[in-house]
């Protein structure tokens, strides 16, 4: 099986999973979402242009609360809509692991999500962010710690969000993506050693700059929720 993934700093940063999905049901259901509104990401700092987003599991339960702190000691509940979603649940449920926050981001034409890095979002963290792209286009350029990666519709990827990572949809058609947050377990372990995960230096923490730090207190006061303030107190200890 061919592995897609980058090594900087001994991290793997992104891999191809060996799932593929049906492009005629993920649109399906896609349509039902779009029946809905969906909410701007809170974090205005991180993109330019529109980026917006729908949740199918959230911390409340709620469509527009689109907040994904992973890990968080809120339980994360199924929404409304995702009942509604047929085969967006089979392929939740086809992921043999606990989920937290599971989302629909649209990233519209012309518009760009900065470079930046999330906290506690690598596999070594005992969390993973799987994206399944619904509908994208050749000039959508998604970068992840600094190598571009071409995720077209049906397929299955993972990446470490640890690193930096931007996106720029230059193309005139929406780039939306299923975007699930899993907790690790022995079943994605044997998942990801398949594809090529490098387990043995994974222990090797990602060292973050001062001003990273200080960008990531200024996302998770957004945030305004008691594991947020938490984390916050966390990374101000290191500066």
């Amino acid at each position: 099986m061919a592995v897609h993934s980058t090594l900087h700093f001994m991290e793997i940063a992104f891999l191809k999973l060996p799932f593929h999905f049906s492009e005629a049901k993920l649109l399906k259901d896609l349509e039902l979402c779009n029946a809905y509104n969906f909410t701007s990401h809170f974090n205005k700092n991180d993109y330019s242009g529109e980026w917006n987003s729908i949740a199918l599991r959230s911390q409340n339960g709620e469509m527009d609360n689109i907040f994904a702190l992973p890990q968080a000691e809120e339980k994360y509940k199924d929404t409304a809509l995702l009942q509604k979603c047929i085969y967006f649940k089979e392929i939740i449920d086809s992921f043999e692991c606990e989920k937290e926050s599971i989302r629909l981001l649209n990233l519209k034409p012309g518009s760009i999500i900065k470079e930046h890095t999330d906290y506690n979002l690598g596999y070594e963290d005992g969390i993973f962010r799987i994206h399944i792209p619904i509908t994208t286009n050749e000039e959508v350029h998604f970068f992840i710690n600094f190598e571009e990666v071409k995720m077209r519709p049906k397929e299955c990827w993972y990446g470490n969000f640890n690193l930096p990572h931007s996106v720029r949809n230059d193309g005139e058609t929406d780039r939306i993506h299923l975007v699930m947050d899993c907790l690790r377990n022995d079943w994605s372990d044997n998942l990801f050693a398949e594809c090529g995960y490098n387990f043995e230096d994974e222990n090797k923490q990602t060292q973050y700059s001062g001003e990273t730090k200080l960008q990531m207190i200024e996302q998770l006061k957004l945030m305004d929720t008691e594991t947020a303030r938490a984390l916050i107190s966390e990374l101000q200890k290191d500066l």
